[in-house]
């Protein structure tokens, strides 16, 4: 079991005979940095005084005037590291402020803990939980590049349907591969990454995340899915960076490469992150009941929160340029506002597995794993506590074939932002939910915005891609 107490984190570095320590913690966008440090220098004092470092390097922090930040180490997350030469002890950390000794309010981990906190502190439940469904790419290599006349990228993939009449230098082609679109749950040989798959799921076991289930995905050139079980909002949180974190290095141990980019690939599936979620309240679930779908009341106002706030959501849950070459109307993705028992077009399912109170939940399926999970699954749970609080009737459920509709009957149905740049916009108009209990903060929501608008969203507009030259060189 991990330690739950400082005296216990110290133990465990003794008896894995640890000689150094790694500190991991989150930038705002959603990336995990480190520094080490050797482990005579941790200390029961380490965990109220923490390590100084320079945060002004990192991604949407202070500004170098003010860049002197503490790290404080979180005893309950220490685990041995799977990919370290050295036996290390890794832990999830916290940012203070060396001045005031307060919590940095545009930490991300600190911004999931006041989201826990602001749901105890409404009565109306005690716990929620996540479950996310991470998909990704495994690929043999990537290479790209941006200059100011040249800009390319190339993927390739041994298990690429592109690869098909490749002959490698006189090496055997021996023609297994999924077709465009017809990736999911083939067996080997067409499924080439079962032992790669399941090294990244055993690995996760061995860090204490509960694994469920681990498969090849829809799309070509190895696209796949490792399914965690719930956790708490914040252990979910530390758990989706572990996970990044455990895939990405597993591949490398096989010399491949691995994106979590929603689209890397044109005209084949992309990456979604299906959030499953609910609420609870003294061990008991709260979303189930008599409702529709064998929901509770309770339930279908979280629905009405997320519909609702889904715009100014996908500005988190959605949080590249890239995801929306996912969210396009017409295809796979779930962009549309509604929800429904069991059409995976609508962007809220209702999983029909089983009838137990306990297996009732909501799945938000718009999300894509690009995102900072600490930020998205608060949003979340701000937007159903708004829906709660304001009893928002979610409308009548989406119960039919969105593709059967004619377009004027589609014009009906509520879509998610088409681009960034209308999540942003969404988010600019529609935040004050996110303010609750102090969760997020106006600063917190006024540097993500910017740095969304001028590091991403005005860089790739003034960018020409390939596909422009294709269209209108010669208008």
């Amino acid at each position: 079991m991990p330690p739950t107490t400082i005296k216990e984190a110290l133990t465990y570095a003794k008896e894995q005979r640890a000689t150094m320590v790694d500190f991991k913690f989150v930038d705002l966008p959603g990336t995990w940095q480190h520094f080490s440090v050797p482990v005579a220098e941790l200390s029961e004092s380490s965990f109220e005084h923490g390590f100084g470092f320079d945060g002004s390097s990192i991604r949407g922090w202070q500004p170098i005037h003010a860049s002197d930040m503490l790290i404080v180490p979180d005893p309950t997350t220490a685990r041995l590291d799977p990919f370290m030469a050295e036996p290390t002890i890794s832990f999830v950390c916290d940012i203070v402020d060396p001045l005031t000794k307060e919590p940095y309010s545009r930490d991300p981990r600190h911004i999931a803990k006041k989201a826990e906190q602001c749901l105890k502190a409404t009565g109306l439940a005690d716990t929620a939980y996540f479950g996310p469904e991470a998909e990704f790419f495994i690929f043999d290599s990537v290479r790209f590049d941006q200059t100011h006349h040249e800009g390319y990228y190339h993927i390739d993939s041994s298990e690429g349907r592109w690869n098909s009449g490749t002959d490698s230098n006189g090496s055997p082609n021996l023609g297994y591969r999924p077709r465009y679109k017809e990736g999911y749950f083939p067996v080997s040989p067409t499924d080439s990454q079962q032992d790669i798959r399941s090294e990244m799921a055993l690995t996760l076991e061995r860090l204490n995340i509960r694994v469920e289930a681990q498969h090849h995905e829809v799309a070509t050139a190895g696209q796949a899915e490792i399914d965690m079980r719930f956790s708490p909002l914040v252990e979910m949180g530390d758990n989706l960076m572990w996970f990044k974190y455990v895939v990405k290095n597993v591949a490398r141990r096989y010399n491949k490469t691995v994106t979590f980019m929603p689209k890397p690939l044109f005209d084949d599936n992309g990456s979604g992150m299906h959030i499953h979620t609910s609420l609870w309240k003294d061990g008991k679930p709260l979303f189930a009941g008599d409702q529709y779908g064998g929901l509770s009341q309770m339930a279908l106002w979280a629905i009405g929160g997320i519909l609702k706030h889904a715009p100014a959501i996908c500005a988190f849950s959605n949080p590249t340029t890239n995801s929306y070459r996912r969210l396009v109307p017409g295809f796979e993705a779930p962009i549309n506002l509604a929800y429904s028992s069991r059409n995976r077009s609508a962007s809220i399912r209702l999983p029909m597995y089983s009838n137990s109170p306990k297996a009732k939940r909501i799945e938000f399926r718009t999300p894509d794993p690009s995102c900072n999970g600490y930020l998205a699954f608060s949003a979340i749970l701000m937007a159903m506590l708004d829906g709660i609080e304001h009893k928002l009737d979610p409308g009548k459920p989406l119960d039919l074939d969105i593709y059967a509709l004619t377009t004027e009957e589609l014009k009906n149905v509520p879509k998610c932002p088409g681009a960034l740049e209308d999540a942003l916009t969404a988010l600019e108009r529609d935040y004050e939910f996110l303010l609750r209990g102090e969760v997020f903060t106006r600063d917190v929501i006024n540097t993500w915005l910017e740095y969304k608008w001028q590091r991403e969203v005005n860089q790739v507009r003034l960018r020409p891609v390939p596909h422009e030259f294709a269209l209108y060189y010669d208008c």
